[in-house]
């Protein structure tokens, strides 16, 4: 640990202040994210990371969940010029929407007792209208009462008040009488409008983004917070970004957890660049977060998004989560993801623990289902059949 460094060699490092900060648990300026971008001392930077994470979750634990991602629609008014994802019209080749009678049948195979999660998230339909989504959610909650309701990003939000004329707070009541539990951290992208005025400028902009969050979190709710990073931002849009939601974490207080999110060129009107993204890029950005977010719990190694090696690798450099079992994923696949669309909880156990930490099955709300203490060989695997309607858990014993 960074404690036991030589006093000299602690003095003498180009981040010798910055490392006295963190060693002192003061928070860390604008400057100093800075700067901890520019340098290339990946692993003094990793592990000052770690030694965070250390202080604020123990460092032992790495939680995931069981997981199922739903995308009701992928026919979207807005054209972001990094997505891949969106259909312009009904007609459009690949486009599609289910109903909500649709979604809930489509998903049945994939839901046990286990399963405490539906993320969804998708496009801003512009005809649909907000009903239609108040009822994907009451069908999802009659269907499956079990589950958390992770739904619908600020950007979604700020559409359905602009749709139906109502304010935002409004729009979120509704939701919340619905069925709404949380809300995911998508469509932050980048705050900075230098960026943001480039790559979505059709999207509500940074203060309505943190504005809709702000009004979450006084309602009760808890919301995750993201970041799209390696298209054309610089590293100063980076750091602003931070400031921003580590100022907004310190008014409202309801952010759950960041998640750095890769960005994929394939497939929009960004495409590639010769300086996307490298894997020394995305375990830098990974520890700067949770070093400089000092007031979020959990920063998320979203597997998906990094592949399941830069995510166990990104679990000694900050991260303490590696978010779950996912099933189905289009947004990103659409944009050139090459990683499965679904890992099981034995797939999650065996990452976690090939590299020494525990692994923890939470809810969305961070609550503990079960910790995973014992060899994997320990654990029986499940095998999911439906009967009668009712999804049951069988277990196999291990050979």
């Amino acid at each position: 640990m960074l404690e036991t460094l030589p006093i000299s060699t602690t003095q003498s490092h180009e981040l010798s202040d910055i490392i006295a900060k963190v060693l002192a648990g003061e928070r860390l300026s604008y400057d100093d994210g800075l700067r901890l971008y520019q340098s290339h001392d990946l692993l003094t930077i990793g592990q000052l990371a770690d030694l965070v994470n250390t202080r604020m979750n123990g460092g032992e634990y790495v939680y995931f969940n069981q997981n199922r991602h739903i995308n009701p629609t992928n026919v979207c008014a807005f054209h972001c010029n990094f997505c891949s994802f969106a259909r312009f019209t009904e007609d459009a080749p690949g486009a599609y929407t289910w109903t909500p009678d649709q979604i809930v049948e489509r998903i049945r195979p994939d839901v046990h007792p286990r399963v405490t999660e539906f993320h969804i998230v998708g496009g801003l339909h512009p005809v649909l209208g907000f009903e239609y989504y108040e009822d994907v959610l009451r069908a999802l909650k009659k269907a499956y009462p079990w589950v958390h309701l992770k739904a619908f990003t600020a950007v979604e939000i700020d559409f359905f008040a602009q749709l139906t004329g109502l304010d935002q707070e409004t729009v979120l009541q509704r939701l919340i009488d619905a069925g709404l539990g949380s809300m995911p951290g998508g469509g932050a992208e980048i705050f900075h409008p230098e960026v943001r005025n480039k790559i979505c400028p059709e999207k509500a902009d940074a203060e309505t983004w943190l504005a809709i969050h702000g009004i979450a979190h006084r309602l009760g709710l808890r919301t995750n917070a993201t970041m799209l990073y390696g298209h054309i931002e610089r590293y100063e849009h980076r750091v602003d970004h931070l400031m921003q939601l580590r100022e907004q974490q310190d008014k409202s207080g309801g952010f759950n957890t960041f998640i750095p999110l890769r960005y994929h060129p394939e497939n929009n009107n960004l495409g590639r660049r010769l300086d996307c993204t490298t894997a020394h890029d995305t375990l830098k950005t990974i520890a700067i977060s949770r070093i400089i977010l000092d007031n979020f719990a959990h920063i998320k190694a979203y597997w998906i998004m990094l592949t399941p090696p830069i995510a166990q690798l990104a679990l000694q450099f900050g991260a303490d989560d590696i978010d779950g079992t996912v099933v189905e994923e289009k947004i990103y696949h659409d944009a050139g993801a090459t990683t499965a669309e679904q890992l099981d909880k034995f797939d999650l156990l065996r990452l976690i623990k090939a590299i020494g930490k525990t692994p923890v099955e939470r809810d969305t709300l961070y609550n503990t289902v079960e910790i995973y203490g014992q060899p994997i060989k320990d654990y029986a695997p499940e095998s999911h059949r439906t009967i009668r309607g009712e999804v049951k858990i069988a277990h196999i014993e291990l050979n």
